[in-house]
């Protein structure tokens, strides 16, 4: 999946390269012991879209204090994509395969995180998940303050210090990725040749 990503600009590039050297200098890319052992390890986030208007749903974080897409820690022997649904449903109450969940990441980042688990370094593979803003979610009130949804105007113009501090990248890159599809029927939009209805994990 690292291999068959398209960087948008040279950090991500950077990234792409950082992290398949990793892979190549690496056995074990799990987190096994919460929250840094080993001290870098992969994490699945999903952003879901809106596939009418592009907003994007968040969710300001408990721990990070930074509004983030919803996502977790890959955990042993999981695929990122199965990690991608399991979290959406624990996070969310919202079943994947109800939906179109893309079958690859759209975006890579490797981020030294911030707050109550800082330290450690996550690979995040950012999947998209196409999913109206009228869709009933349960949020787990545990992981997060609150969630809501995100129009691109709201995004422009938000204070950027409370986001990720990729998120203007990745959304930079899903606008390109939606105008190079933009005749395709919607939710091919924002998924393109990325889409797959994935089986239920475990």
């Amino acid at each position: 999946m690292v291999w068959q990503l398209q960087p948008i600009d040279e950090l991500e590039d950077a990234h792409r390269r950082q992290t398949l050297q990793w892979l190549r200098c690496t056995d074990d890319v799990f987190r096994r012991i919460k929250p840094a052992v080993p001290p870098q390890h992969l994490v699945s986030y999903v952003v879901p879209v809106d596939p009418v208007d592009g907003s994007i749903l968040l969710v300001d974080h408990v721990n990070a204090g930074l509004w983030l897409p919803p996502g977790g820690h890959v955990e042993v022997d999981e695929h990122p994509a199965q990690t991608a649904q399991r979290e959406v449903h624990e996070e969310l109450g919202l079943i994947a395969d109800q939906h179109e969940l893309a079958e690859r990441p759209l975006f890579l980042t490797v981020t030294r995180t911030v707050g109550m688990d800082a330290g450690h370094t996550d690979v995040s593979l950012w999947f998209v998940l196409s999913c109206p803003r009228e869709q009933a979610l349960t949020p787990d009130q545990g992981e997060f303050h609150r969630v809501r949804w995100w129009t691109p105007a709201e995004l422009r113009t938000a204070d950027t210090s409370r986001f990720d501090p990729h998120l203007p990248r990745f959304l930079g890159k899903l606008e390109q990725h939606r105008t190079t599809h933009a005749t395709t029927p919607e939710p091919d939009a924002v998924l393109g040749s990325h889409r797959q209805k994935w089986p239920t994990a475990g």
